[in-house]
């Protein structure tokens, strides 16, 4: 596998850490607490939230082949951007 790509900006990944911290507080490492996609509950929560899987990695397959893929397999004809 050849250098990884940075998940923000187009570019090789430089090991900067920036992908690591937490949207709503950047002074904070993410610990997936939950609250920028509103699992942190109370009146403004929405009524339903969605993550949008690429793919399930299992025990047997390695990560690193998988991460840092530099295409995406959507399909244009599904409105929703969702994999069938």
């Amino acid at each position: 596998m050849g250098d990884k790509k940075c998940v923000l900006y187009d570019r090789v990944c430089i090991e900067c850490g920036e992908c690591n911290l937490c949207d709503l507080d950047p002074s904070k490492i993410c610990d997936n607490c939950g609250k920028c996609i509103g699992l942190g509950g109370g009146e403004d929560a929405p009524e339903y939230r969605a993550v949008k899987v690429d793919g399930i990695i299992t025990e047997d397959m390695n990560p690193g082949d998988y991460l840092y893929d530099e295409e995406t397999l959507e399909d244009p004809s599904d409105d929703l951007g969702l994999y069938h």
